[in-house]
């Protein structure tokens, strides 16, 4: 009998695991890029743990083990930038990024205060791109970093939902 993936806030207890995770993950970008001194790849602990006490980190876990991951903060205009979202090799291609996105969003959108999703990603990251587009995200704009990166940054607006009943009231 197998076991379900669940999701839930990463706690302390939780960053060294997303750390090497993350480095897992990254791999395939930065070959991709050939470029192995990106961001992911550098990042500390400490630069971890900041970012767990900053915004929303959400895991996913299968049984005691995190095999996926997203940041997530909310600016002052209400824009929600959401990042590193990661997901062991193994488990890729079963929809657990999907559900970590949705999740993110309900989490983040939920306070009342979002107005807007944004992520982004290379250019070269057709996964990536694919998953975003097909979670009604839209290119916003595309920024040339270097000859061999153009970062693509996604966005959608955040989905306000009508009171339950509302809709009858108004009938």
């Amino acid at each position: 009998m197998g076991m379900s993936v669940t999701i839930s806030a990463a706690t302390e207890a939780d960053t060294e695991q997303i750390l090497k995770l993350q480095y897992l993950c990254y791999q395939s970008e930065a070959e991709l890029y050939g470029d192995y001194a990106i961001e992911p790849l550098t990042q500390s602990l400490d630069s971890i743990r900041a970012e767990l006490a900053a915004g929303t980190v959400l895991v996913a876990r299968l049984g005691d083990e995190v095999v996926a991951s997203v940041r997530g903060t909310v600016d002052a205009e209400g824009t929600v930038r959401i990042g590193k979202l990661i997901v062991h090799p193994r488990m890729q291609r079963h929809g657990l990024g999907g559900r970590l996105l949705s999740a993110v969003e309900s989490a983040l959108g939920a306070a009342g205060t979002a107005k807007r999703f944004e992520l982004s990603t290379g250019h070269r990251s057709e996964h990536n791109l694919r998953l975003y587009r097909k979670h009604g995200y839209t290119v916003v704009t595309t920024k040339r970093v270097d000859d061999r990166l153009t970062m693509v940054t996604l966005a959608k607006e955040v989905q306000v939902k009508a009171p339950a009943g509302a809709l009858a009231a108004s009938a």
